[in-house]
């Protein structure tokens, strides 16, 4: 039985205890493994330490217009988490299946290798392309490079993206880019009644603050709003704030770390470039007061781009027929799709499970959610077989 299948799979998967940015060896050679014993000729793509892999594969013949199905081989940590089952160890309770990454995102990876047989029996006129990728829960540092491995290897082309994030299986039309920033002030110690005359790193830095966030408001002021999303606006956000050694100490150093969240129609670079212009007038002004006084901010992580798919292209209705469901979201969270879309794949995001159960304790993935996917995988073989 399909369904049975793809619980052992996945009971398979979610043992790997694989997290962002640790090597992902383990996963990706049993998968290898499980492509080899289905017949299906795969490609790894290693890092330079060869410590990990991206896996990518294709199913059917070698014709313009095939659709990739992809997700991340990766999990967020569980530890200082309340978990009631074993995270590492597949729990089936009241319609659920409880492990890290059941629902993010490896419930959609069994998905698609439990589907297999079924794209291998029916006589693809368009072929169907495997991408898993790694280090996604640390910044989707991969998601480009997945879309490149797959897009260079083939002589022909790829046509669609679907991105297997958990949406409940609702097709996702477009999501927010993110990028993770640090800046450090560099100021002037010395006693706190000298305040006029050095350069308080905090000082500097909470007038920074300040500034990012009249940045946001101003970019809603002048109507950069997208009601699909939910806050409607490019959000910019001070997470982290470090600096000074006591009260009565001018601080020389201050790290802040801010995040961007950005909707498709603002512009990440006219931010970052507007930023970067007031830092360096007001550096000038503190240099006046004391000539090592800098600014410097540099990412945390690089910037992943936003989703935004417009309905008039031909993945969407595809996505539409084959999930069953018609109705269009977009989602807050950042994903590798607008990646896929940047490297010229017509992109979604589709998959099983509620986000709202990713990256907490006791995540899980409802069988019902499973079953759903393993029909829309059914419908996308039969399209593909038109």
């Amino acid at each position: 039985m399909l369904l049975e299948k793809t619980k052992e799979i996945l009971s398979k998967l979610v043992s790997f205890e694989v997290l962002g940015s640790q090597s992902n060896l383990s996963i990706a050679d049993f998968i290898g493994d499980y492509l080899k014993n289905k017949g299906v000729d795969f490609q790894f793509v290693e890092n330079e330490e060869k410590d990990k892999k991206l896996i990518h594969c294709r199913i059917g013949p070698a014709v313009d217009g095939g659709v990739i199905l992809s997700a991340h081989t990766d999990v967020v940590p569980v530890k200082g988490q309340d978990w009631h089952t074993e995270p590492f160890v597949l729990t089936e309770k009241d319609g659920k299946l409880y492990a890290r990454g059941s629902c993010d995102m490896k419930g959609f990876i069994a998905c698609c290798l439990a589907s297999i047989e079924k794209f291998q029996q029916a006589n693809l006129q368009k072929p169907v392309y495997f991408a898993f990728s790694y280090d996604e829960e640390v910044g989707c540092l991969q998601g480009y490079n997945m879309a490149l491995a797959v897009k260079n290897f083939y002589k022909e082309k790829p046509k669609f993206a679907i991105i297997g994030e958990a949406t409940m299986m609702s097709p996702v039309v477009g999501q927010k880019g993110i990028c993770v920033l640090k800046t450090t002030v560099f100021g002037s110690a010395g006693h706190s009644s000298r305040i006029k005359q050095e350069v308080s790193a905090i000082h500097v830095a909470a007038k920074l603050v300040v500034w990012l966030e009249n940045k946001m408001n101003e970019l809603v002021e002048r109507g950069e709003t997208d009601d699909r999303f939910t806050p409607n606006h490019t959000s910019i956000h001070v997470g982290q704030f470090n600096g000074g050694i006591a009260p009565n100490v001018i601080s020389d150093k201050c790290t802040f770390y801010w995040d961007v969240r950005i909707i498709p129609k603002s512009s990440l670079e006219e931010i970052l470039n507007e930023f970067d212009a007031y830092c360096k007038e007001l550096e000038k002004e503190l240099q006046t007061r004391f000539a090592g006084a800098k600014i410097i901010t540099e990412e945390d992580h690089p910037p992943v781009p936003p989703l935004d798919t417009p309905e008039h292209l031909e993945i969407v209705p595809l996505i539409q027929k084959i999930s069953g469901n018609t109705e269009l979201k977009t989602v807050a969270y950042a994903a590798e799709a607008g990646q896929f879309a940047l490297a010229g794949f017509e992109s979604v995001i589709c998959g099983p499970g509620d986000i709202a159960q990713a990256h907490r304790a006791n995540e899980f993935l409802s069988i019902d959610q499973m079953e759903k996917c393993l029909e829309m995988m059914e419908n996308l073989a039969f399209e593909l077989g038109k």
